[in-house]
């Protein structure tokens, strides 16, 4: 079964009792920042679950009990015998703080003897020195039986006992000196074996030598010692009479510490993984990333009105300026009926708002005794003891505010008018209820246009620093504030018609009468570099207004546009084969890639293309401001609707009953995806266009067709708004 790393991953974070940061990468072995307080963990991807958690808590356990300091200038000792005592005493203090790891020590350590990951099966353990017994011991000695004498069990309990880590430097020096000498011991013995032997050689006949000699060299084979007691031709000896290999030089060596790392390291499969890459984001800087919504709109009032008057004096100079009729007459009426007949849905979401609010509140509410004895309940006061009166407290309610992000691609462009039908209903309704509102749009149109006195292109600074790892946020993405609730009722209506003769125009490119103001062309689709600069835009919002509660909600019709990252690479110049290096941006590898939160200590994995840094970033929204509810709002062509349900709803039991749902009333809502509810809307049924209408000579039938369509219309628009208001009362 694959182990999921990330679950491991906060598996390490909880043992070690703090938000420190894990990282999964390509590597050998474990290591540990102290200084970064970051854990990084190699992929043990052929570890089973039980030697995955053993392994995770025994990195954990030397983040945190072993200390970051520099130990060689108090001890001489090789490191493999510190790390020997070491693991003796984090694994005991582990067990000791968490009782549970006890038995998944055990049960790992079981695994990893029984596919003999120490190399002993076939060892003889009591010629082991004692430094590979006592690892033996204190890791597999539940299922080894590991011989000691009297003296190597006072080193051992000495071990056992250790609680700090200089009690660690201590025993670690004892086991070591130990080691040595019984090291020197052997290799002494051995040499005066060896030398006994070529002393009887010595004085063996040299006739029998000779044909001793004679019979060998006619037998001699590859690998076969001589008399002398070496190694083959070809072959080094191991004996104590090498100098490389033995004598006093020679340290000894924890073979079984060095055959687990080697077998740990198998565990990773080092062909098919791909390096890990963890990215954060940047800190935006919204009064770069921002325009501000005068900007926007005198901009948009300066277009129109050079339009218009160009218009009047083309004609004018043609002789037919007495014929002049503003362009905006029609799509300034069209709006004005529009908001009339928008006040029913308004005034409807402000009732529900209300009910919801008050209904919340009284939900709220607490009794307590006022203190006053209540003369109504004296009479009762044999059998009953509670005779003071009441009081009901009411909390006030919370402050909302919403924050919207719209999509100003050219793939909206035929609903556009439509979504801003809608998002014109719930502005309408934040005035009513003085809820403070921003109305975002995301482009990157808005700096192409962007000219200097002489016409020169003035290019845009970034809006963060840029760093290695860090999502890059291209300079050309802007937010443009189309709207917001500082704005007077007055400007705010202007503002609103501006942005509908725009929409409109789009609506209606090939008959359109006045084209639109070039930097609000429509563009691409920057949706992650949006939900980015939310993570600076809620925090100034909710500062702003004092809000307790907040509703973002993102109007889109796809997915977002592909994002890159910034990573250092090294070039080397043509010119004089000089490697440089510098901060480039490289495009995002889905499947290996993780969005990781320092702050939160938080990770999300980027699982594919399409989708996956936007889910990634929204989680990672939510986890940030637990208290916003961020809601999705899709706009949907009928044939886009198998599509939209397969990526975005996880509950694969659930899909035909959202299909039932969508044929009968042409919307959806997902609550098990990235966003708290994600709201799908058929782009057909957007308009607000609910009359009943029917022709002069119509029929029966016509006009009770003509009834219906109109009420489920009205009761479609309802049902979609009742269950927004669940969402943000």
């Amino acid at each position: 079964m694959t182990v999921n790393a990330e679950i491991k991953g906060q598996l390490a974070k909880l043992l070690a009792t703090e938000d420190l940061i894990v990282e999964h990468r390509k590597v050998p072995t474990a290591s540990f920042d102290v200084e970064r307080r970051v854990l990084t963990l190699p992929l043990w991807n052929r570890a089973s679950g039980t030697v995955y958690d053993l392994l995770v808590g025994h990195e954990v356990g030397h983040a945190l009990f072993t200390p970051n300091e520099n130990w060689i200038e108090k001890v001489n000792v090789p490191p493999q015998f510190v790390n020997v005592v070491e693991d003796v005493r984090v694994e005991k203090m582990m067990k000791k703080k968490y009782p549970g790891l006890a038995k998944t020590f055990f049960k790992g350590y079981k695994e990893l003897s029984d596919d003999d990951f120490f190399s002993v099966k076939d060892e003889d353990l009591s010629k082991m020195n004692l430094a590979d017994r006592v690892n033996l011991h204190c890791k597999i000695g539940n299922f080894v039986a590991i011989p000691f004498n009297n003296e190597e069990l006072e080193i051992l309990n000495i071990i056992e006992n250790t609680q700090t880590f200089d009690e660690v430097l201590k025993a670690a020096e004892i086991l070591y000196k130990y080691c040595k000498q019984k090291q020197q011991e052997e290799t002494k013995t051995q040499l005066d074996n060896l030398k006994s032997q070529q002393s009887g050689a010595d004085s063996q006949p040299a006739s029998d030598f000779s044909d001793q000699q004679e019979g060998e060299n006619d037998q001699e084979q590859p690998g076969e010692t001589d008399s002398y007691g070496g190694t083959a031709k070809g072959e080094q000896s191991d004996s104590p009479m090498n100098g490389d290999h033995g004598g006093e030089d020679k340290e000894p060596e924890v073979k079984t510490d060095s055959n687990l790392n080697d077998k740990i390291e198998s565990l990773t499969d080092k062909v098919s993984l791909n390096e890990t890459v963890y990215l954060e984001i940047p800190k935006i800087n919204t009064k770069t990333a921002v325009v501000e919504n005068k900007e926007v709109h005198d901009y948009i009032s300066k277009y129109f009105q050079d339009y218009a008057d160009n218009l009047k004096n083309d004609l004018e100079e043609r002789g037919h300026g007495h014929f002049f009729v503003s362009p905006y007459i029609s799509a300034d009426s069209q709006f004005a009926e529009f908001k009339h007949s928008a006040q029913k849905e308004v005034n409807y979401l402000v009732k529900e708002f209300e009910c919801r609010k008050s209904a919340d509140s009284y939900a709220r509410s607490i009794v307590s005794r006022s203190g006053v004895l209540d003369t109504s309940k004296l009479h009762t006061y044999k059998f009953n003891e509670d005779l003071f009166k009441k009081v009901t407290s009411i909390p006030d309610g919370k402050n909302h505010g919403l924050i919207f992000i719209l999509d100003w691609s050219g793939s909206m462009s035929d609903v556009l008018l439509d979504t801003c039908k809608q998002m014109y209903n719930l502005l309408w309704f934040c005035k009513k209820v003085n809820i403070p509102f921003e109305v975002y749009a995301f482009t990157n149109e808005w700096v192409h246009y962007n000219r200097s006195e002489n016409n020169a292109r003035i290019i845009p600074e970034r809006a963060y620093e840029e760093k290695d790892n860090m999502v890059c946020v291209m300079p050309e993405f802007k937010l443009m504030n189309l709207f917001t609730s500082k704005t007077n009722a007055k400007d705010l209506n202007q503002q609103m018609k501006h942005i509908w003769r725009i929409a409109l125009s789009f609506a209606n490119r090939y008959t359109a009468i006045c084209p639109t103001p070039d930097r609000l062309s429509l563009s691409g689709t920057p949706l992650n570099e949006s939900i980015i600069t939310l993570f600076s835009i809620i925090p100034e919002f909710k500062k702003q207004y004092k809000l307790q509660k907040v509703q973002c909600i993102i109007l889109t019709d796809g997915e977002a546009c592909g994002v890159t990252y910034h990573k250092r690479i090294n070039r080397t110049s043509y010119y004089s084969n000089e490697v440089k290096e510098y901060l480039g941006q490289v495009s995002i590898r889905y499947g290996d890639t993780y969005l990781r939160d320092r702050k939160l200590g938080t990770t999300y994995s980027v699982s594919n293309g399409f989708t996956g840094m936007t889910e990634a970033l929204l989680r990672n929204l939510r986890d940030k401001f637990e208290d916003v509810n961020f809601i999705g709002i899709r706009i949907l062509e009928g044939r886009d609707f198998s599509n939209f349900i397969s990526r975005y709803h996880s509950d694969c039991s659930q899909i035909d009953n959202l299909r039932q749902q969508w044929k009968k009333n042409r919307s959806v809502v997902i609550r098990n995806s990235s966003y708290h509810a994600y709201f799908g809307l058929s782009s057909s049924t957007l308009s607000n266009k609910v009359q009943f209408e029917v022709e002069e000579f119509a029929t029966k039938s016509q006009i009770k067709n003509a009834f219906f369509k109109s009420l489920g219309a009205k009761k479609l628009n309802k049902k979609v708004l009742s269950e927004f208001m669940d969402l943000i009362a």
